[in-house]
């Protein structure tokens, strides 16, 4: 009992091992046993005879068997219903709408890929790859009803007398589908019987059969006419058999059809023979004889010629050329061609200017620089070859594969730097003109100043940088005091005299250190006397620096002066102390600037023409290309020459001895002299390909080459021709093969033996067929396959035609003539003729005119013609030639004339006077109308010019200033934008300025002696003051203050003090100095916005001031655009915060790079050549032409114009076509049913192209040049077979045109199951008696493209008395049959049952009877209608007159009419209890319940009574 809670349970097989690929692995699980609850438990407690085994035998799968095993997917199955599948009943909608989902399932195996034998396991394919899906979801469609059309009207009864029937036929418009309801009959029947018959009915009738297969001719022993096409027969006979049936279809005995002459049973007939090809050729070679790794393949083809020719209803030929694609193959093949594109050198820099630049000032500035454009011709050629010239001819574009390069490109002109140098220096001390040669006493006082700039790419020069006085008493070094060292008492005393040992060194005329020997002829400074003060001495200050010069130099009238002074700090204590000395004593002057004031400098000249050096070997080139693609190369060095005088300040110049020689400039200097450059050109590209157009029509052709280099530097010209064109040569021989018809053979009768028991038939005589062979020729006249022919000629001509051998009373006739020609329209006759021939011309019968006539007339066409315009005015286009050409032809792309006066074209269409189309030169017209018009040209922005610059923003300091152009007018038409303008239209330009704080300095005396206010008379000490004098305001210089100032013009709250007060020290008390001159602020480089950096110097705060407004971006003189330099400047700023000299500072400018965005034009490319007419003919072709856009606008270049592309139309051409007539009826000669041909003609319309209306009759001969087809078709049919139905045949109809496309749509939505047009055959019958004999009525669906949705819903008319009309109409109004869905159908038929024969009463809508408005009903216990009563009338008189709510008609059709009872004054209330909707009002229930309360109440007083 306990194994029955214990299972087996089993793992999942594991993976399959195995030494070797295949068969021959295992794989193994765990097999274990467990209790019910899912617990493992012993082996024991399970049946061990029932357990599984734990291995198994496998496939071991390698990753070679990918190549040897796949999934094979079969096709999925038909779409089941998800509700077929479920187990629970899914109930289906009772309305479909879109349709129903479904699964489709399909078998997946895993088979081996050679012969699709399945696996020997799944698992190997699942391996490699999951196994596909087995079911997927679809969609099954809504049942779509057959959809018919509505019957046609009643045919004529098919009989004129007696019994008969007539017809009524339909047809479908959309087949069945998805299992949607068939086709209802499409044929109605009725009988109709015209009148009795007069006479006894006819029974029977005559019926042809169809002509019986053609058979050869029986051999005869008499000469026959040659055979012909190869030597085969082509013509024989057929016959036909004719029978006489009746009405019920039965065939009888031909002497019941009663006729003359019974029908010709015979014919001459063509004889089938099946086109006859010979044996594929070999294959040709490739049309690719060379190797190209990814390139495309060739093409090689084979053919074969054709034998026989299909006759008659023979067999067609079969295709006579095959292709297929093909490489080259073999070691000997060689590689391919490779085309690549090359360029022409780049052209100049251009350079436009910004809008901001453009004033009168600049107007006729040259050498702009900055950014531009530059721009180069791409052209295509042969990559490699053996011919170097090859590799630089040029071909045509089309054979390089790989995009072209830009044709054009931004570049930047190199903007000129001027020189720019620095302020003159000190006069250094005087010294030899040539410190190595001192025997002359001549010496010179120079002074320097330096380059700041070096000049690029402008002048070139720069000023004198050395200025020269003469002197007396030079040399070359001399000692330098450094600085003197502290005062040491002498004898070693702590005060006292004493002296300071002077620090020097050693240095030359410039200033710099040099060896301490070189010094030994000058004269050392001596030791200075100096005296440290004792604390009863006179305490004197140090001296202050020398004052600046008075003047730069001397003369007569003045002498550079400059002073010194010093104070007195302490007085003496009078008791042995030191006396101070007089105020004379506590100034100095000395002598400065005591050379005269002549000034001399060395003056060059520009430097001149680098020319040759004839001393040095020439090695110019004048061949290489060494320019192309970089910069000019120097070839040689050549030398060039300056003038260098001497020239005195303010006078001019002078001889030379008067300036230093050692540092005269150099008057000759090498130079590279740059490569002469000839023009290359390339050469001349192949002649263009003539049109292979054969005539007399003269055709060009034309070559050019390509200027790839410029001449430079006198090398060689470009050639001026640049392009040739010739004639093309007429071809001889034409291109091209016509079929040539040789002569008609005899006509050729059907044998003898065949017609001679026809009654009349003569022998000799009679209709008959005639043959002819047909070959192929070139245009020259020259033989040619067959093939070729059929290949490029027209359609082939007939081989055999119908002909008739006259009998002896016949009369022969020549074919007609052409119609004459008209001379002059709507004047005169055209005349054809014919003539009678042989035996004819004596038979009387023949001669008369009446029967045979000999000539026809008819009147000239008189031809009215109507030009008008037709369709839009074209584009405005410009004349050609508005494209600038560069120099030697070098072209310069995106200069285009944009703008101006055009022309505008209208096509003229030309009509006749049957408002028929005709060449438009009937109407003397080229065409067109040509209409002048005007391009807007584009209107720049346009800006005022520059205002003058504002005043530094600050007088001392660093500060900016401004200034300003505003906007004068907008642009339009496509002009160049505005640069950013600010919210009043002003654009800006800062630049930093710095105004010189010392520029104007106040001039101040040395202090007075000091006065003690507090006089302590024996100490001389306590408070007391010093004043001096302030003068006048003098300019400052380099050498010191100049000529005097007014004295605004220095800042006062510089100007010195005059007086000071202070403490002077008493005896024994410390004595300072007075405080030194400012140190120089430290400054700290950061990134902040503000700078500020403190430290204390003796006691004052010092402090910078980052200024963050940046100038506008700078740029050199001549630039436009590019890189540029703006700047903002570090002010000084003292402690109290006023601005100071940049000098009690580091000087430190702030710059960064900037950018001025370039202004480069739109740049377009040539306008393509016009294209093909869109249309071949008609009203509506259009000429287009096209071009691109090379280089987008950048910054305020001018924009890209919006037309891209340009139309004119097309001359307006007839568009002549052929087309078919409608069909003849079927006719059977002879006969009144059975077997026959129907006829149709094929016409010239012509038509203006738009597809609308199928266009008018014209002449033939306008359709002339055209193959003959109609719709496309080149089979002609113009008779076909037809059977013509005998009386009391039942029959069907022609088959109908095919349908529309129409789609499986659900609201508008295709549903993705294609489309599919029908089109059937109804059936139609003459007699009641045969309708059982009738066939089966046919429709045929085929899929089709380009479908479109159409929608059905059913329609209703107004009901009239108790019915109305129900329909179903399509959506594009076409009513039907089908389609609707039933469900939905609205009622037809409103029919009460019983009738509603009581007064007032008539049938609703509903169904069931009513009464008239006014009424109410009253019904019977069975509830049909018992009376209709008048409802009371409760009158309410007032202005209106309306009616309450009463039960009429108007409860069940609320839209019916109502009608106004005439004559009633008033309102009129109707105590209606029912509502619109048939329910009792509420007011009823309450009235209802009133009363029965009210009834309740008097029952209770009745009982309580009793």
């Amino acid at each position: 009992g306990r194994k029955c809670n214990q299972k087996i349970a089993l793992g999942p097989w594991g993976r399959c091992m195995g030494s070797e690929c295949g068969p021959g692995g295992s794989q193994s699980r765990a097999v274990w046993c467990a209790h019910s609850e899912g617990w493992t438990t012993l082996h024991t407690n399970c049946d061990q005879a029932e357990r599984p085994e734990n291995q198994q035998s496998c496939f071991h799968v390698c990753d070679w068997h990918k190549d040897l095993y796949d999934w094979q997917l079969g096709a999925w199955n038909q779409c089941v219903p998800v509700s077929m599948r479920s187990t629970g009943a899914l109930q289906r909608p009772a309305v479909c709408t879109r349709g129903e989902e479904g699964i489709q399932t399909r078998e997946v195996g895993c088979v081996q890929k050679a012969d699709g034998v399945p696996a020997e396991d799944a698992a190997i394919c699942e391996y490699f790859e999951p196994k596909p899906r087995l079911e997927q979801a679809c969609l099954i469609p809504c049942p779509r009803d057959c959809v018919v059309s509505q019957f046609t009207p009643w045919t004529s009864c098919s009989k004129t007398c007696g019994m008969g029937l007539q017809n009524r036929v339909r047809f479908v418009l959309a087949p069945p589908l998805f299992g949607g309801s068939a086709c209802p009959n499409l044929t109605e029947f009725q009988t109709c019987q015209p009148g009795p018959c007069v006479g006894p009915e006819s029974l029977y009738s005559l019926r042809v059969g169809s002509w019986g297969p053609c058979s050869v001719p029986l051999p005869r022993t008499a000469r026959q006419a040659p055979t012909l096409t190869h030597g085969k027969d082509v013509v024989g006979y057929q016959t036909r058999e004719v029978t006489c049936v009746h009405r019920s279809g039965n065939t009888d005995a031909l002497s019941l059809c009663s006729r003359e002459s019974l029908p010709v049973t015979y014919q001459a007939c063509v004889l089938a023979k099946d086109c006859e090809v010979s044996d594929w050729t070999d294959w040709s070679p490739c049309s690719k004889d060379c190797y190209e790794l990814n390139g495309p393949t060739g093409e090689r083809t084979r053919t074969r010629r054709v034998h026989q020719f299909p006759v008659g209803e023979g067999e067609e030929c079969p295709e006579l050329e095959e292709k297929e694609p093909c490489t080259p193959q073999g070691e000997g093949v060689p590689p391919c061609i490779v085309y690549n594109w090359k360029t022409t050198e780049w052209t100049e820099c251009r350079v436009d200017m910004l809008l901001s630049q453009q004033d009168r000032r600049r107007g006729n500035l040259t050498g702009l620089c900055g950014g531009g454009v530059q721009n180069h011709e791409v052209y295509c050629v042969q990559a490699t070859s053996a011919d170097p010239a090859s590799t630089s001819r040029p071909v045509d574009g089309d054979l390089c594969l790989s995009p072209p390069p830009n044709t054009t490109q931004l570049c930047h002109i190199p903007c000129p730097v001027e020189c720019d140098v620095s302020s003159w220096g000190a006069w250094g001390p005087c010294t030899f003109e040539n410190c190595l040669d001192t025997a002359a006493k001549k010496g010179f006082k120079l002074r320097k100043r330096r380059i700041v700039n070096e000049p690029t790419g402008g002048t070139g020069s720069c000023p004198h940088l050395v200025e020269a006085i003469p002197c007396d008493e030079p040399s070359c070094y001399d000692w330098l005091l450094v600085k003197l060292d502290e005062c040491i008492p002498d004898n070693e005393r702590e005060c006292g005299p004493g002296t300071q040992i002077p620090q020097v060194q050693c240095v030359n005329s410039d200033g710099e250190y040099v060896d301490r020997q070189l010094c030994r002829d000058a004269i050392l400074p001596m030791p200075v006397i100096c005296e440290v003060p004792c604390p009863k001495d006179c305490v004197l200050s140090p001296w202050t620096t020398w004052s600046l010069c008075s003047h730069t130099c001397s003369g007569k009238n003045t002498e550079g002066r400059q002073m010194r002074a010093r104070s007195v700090l302490a007085y003496s204590a009078g008791e042995g102390g030191v006396q101070c000395p007089n105020s004379s004593a506590l100034q100095e002057v000395r002598s400065c600037n005591d050379h005269p004031c002549t000034v001399y400098h060395w003056q060059t000249g520009p430097w001149g023409q680098c020319i040759e050096d004839t001393s040095v070997p020439s090695a110019n080139s004048t061949g290489a290309r060494a320019g192309v693609g970089g910069g000019d190369s120097s070839c040689s060095v050549g030398m060039q020459t300056r003038k260098v005088i001497c020239v005195r300040v303010n006078v001019g110049q002078v001889p030379p001895k008067k300036c230093p020689e050692s540092i005269r400039p150099e008057t000759v200097r090498p130079c590279l002299l740059p490569c002469k450059r000839d023009c290359f050109v390339t050469p001349y590209s192949d002649w263009s390909a003539c049109p292979a157009i054969c005539g007399n029509t003269k055709r060009k052709q034309n070559r050019k080459r390509i200027i790839i280099q410029l001449p430079a530097n006198g090398g060689q010209d470009c050639p001026e021709v640049l392009a040739q064109e010739r004639d093309c040569e007429v071809p001889s021989v034409c291109l091209g093969y016509r079929w040539k018809t040789h002569k008609w053979r005899r006509c050729q009768l059907v044998p003898w033996s065949v017609r001679q028991d026809s009654p009349g038939a003569v022998e000799t005589c009679g209709p008959g067929l005639q043959a002819r062979a047909v070959s192929c020729r070139k245009q020259d006249g020259g033989q040619a396959d067959m093939g070729a022919c059929l290949k490029f000629a027209s359609s082939m001509p007939s081989l055999t035609q119908p002909c008739q051998l006259p009998c002896q009373d016949d009369c022969q006739l020549t074919t007609w003539s052409k119609f004459s020609s008209c001379t002059q329209d709507c004047v005169g006759v055209k005349t054809r003729k014919r003539m009678l021939v042989g035996k004819s011309k004596k038979q009387d019968q023949c001669k008369n005119n009446q029967v045979y006539p000999l000539s026809e007339i008819q009147y000239c066409p008189c031809n009215k013609y109507n030009a008008q315009p037709v369709g839009n005015w074209s584009d405005c286009i410009l004349p050609e030639g508005g494209r600038v050409e560069g120099q030697l032809g070098m072209k310069v792309q995106g200069d285009i004339k944009e703008c101006g006066q055009g022309y505008r074209y209208q096509a003229m269409v030309c009509y006749d006077q049957d408002n028929r189309l005709v060449e438009t030169s009937r109407c003397n017209s080229h065409g067109y109308i040509e209409e002048a018009c005007i391009i807007p040209c584009p209107s720049d922005c346009k800006l005022s010019e520059w205002s003058n610059w504002s005043r530094c923003s600050k007088s001392c300091g660093s500060g900016v200033k401004v200034r300003s152009k505003w906007l004068r007018e907008k642009p339009y038409n496509g002009g160049r934008p505005c640069p950013k303008l600010d919210h009043v239209n002003q654009v800006y330009e800062v630049v930093p300025c710095l105004s010189d704080c010392g520029q104007y300095v106040w001039v101040a005396e040395p202090w007075s002696v000091w006065k003690v206010s507090n006089v302590d008379l024996k100490e001389n000490c306590g408070e007391g003051g010093q004043t001096r004098k302030v003068r006048y305001g003098r300019s400052n210089t380099i050498d010191g203050p100049s000529d005097p100032v007014e004295d605004y013009l220095c800042d006062p709250e510089d100007m010195p003090l005059g007086a000071r007060d202070r403490q002077l020290p008493c005896p024994e008390d410390c004595v300072l100095s007075d405080w030194g001159a400012w140190s120089r602020c430290s400054l700290v480089r950061t990134d902040a916005d503000y700078l500020a950096v403190s430290f204390f110097t003796s006691r004052f705060l010092c402090r910078f001031v980052f200024h963050t407004d940046w100038s506008t971006c700078q740029l050199s003189e001549r630039a436009v655009c590019g890189s540029g330099m703006k700047t903002r400047m570090l002010d000084c700023v003292r402690s109290d915060g006023k601005s100071v000299d940049l000098k009690f500072c580091e000087e430190w400018q702030m710059n960064a790079s900037c950018v001025v965005e370039c202004p480069i034009n739109c740049q377009l490319s040539d306008w393509s050549p016009w294209s093909e007419c869109t249309q071949i003919c008609g009203l509506v072709g259009k000429l287009w032409r096209r071009r691109t856009v090379l280089q987008l606008p950048q910054g305020d270049g001018r924009p890209c114009p919006p037309q891209r592309e340009q139309w004119k139309p097309c001359p307006v051409r007839p568009c002549y076509h052929w087309r078919y007539s409608s069909w003849s009826e079927c006719k059977s000669e002879g006969a009144r049913c059975g077997e026959g041909l129907r006829f149709r003609n094929m016409s010239c319309f012509v038509s203006d192209g738009s597809g609308q209306g199928e266009g008018s009759l014209v002449d033939d001969e306008l359709c002339g040049n055209l193959e003959p087809s109609v719709d496309g078709d080149k089979q002609i049919t113009l008779e076909e077979p037809c059977t013509s139905p005998c009386p009391g045949d039942c029959y069907l109809t022609d088959w109908t045109v095919w349908s529309p496309c129409q789609l499986s749509c659900v609201s508008g939505d295709d549903l993705g199951f294609g489309s599919v047009q029908v089109r059937s055959r109804a059936v139609l019958a003459q007699e009641p008696e045969n309708l059982l004999q009738c066939p089966e009525q046919e429709w045929e669906a085929r899929p089709c493209t380009e479908g479109q949705c159409y929608e059905y819903k059913w329609m209703t008319g107004a009901w009239r008395s108790s019915s109305r009309l129900v329909w179903c109409q399509r959506s594009d109004g076409l009513n039907v049959t089908g389609g609707c869905p039933l469900t939905a159908q609205p009622l037809a038929d409103r029919s009460c049952d019983p009738a509603c024969n009581k007064p007032r009463s008539f049938c609703t809508e509903a169904g069931v009877c009513g009464c008239d408005e006014g009424y109410t009903e009253v019904m019977t216990s069975d509830g049909l209608l018992d009376q209709c009563t008048v409802i009371p009338v409760l009158e309410i008189p007032t202005a209106g007159d309306n009616r309450a709510d009463v039960k009429t008609i108007r409860a069940v059709s609320p839209t019916q009419p109502s009608n106004s009872l005439p004559g009633r004054a008033g309102r009129t209330w109707f105590l209606q209890p029912f509502g619109p909707d048939g329910k009792l009002k509420t007011w009823v229930y309450g009235v209802a319940a009133g009363a029965f309360v009210l009834l309740v109440f008097i029952v209770s007083m009745t009982f309580l009574a009793w």
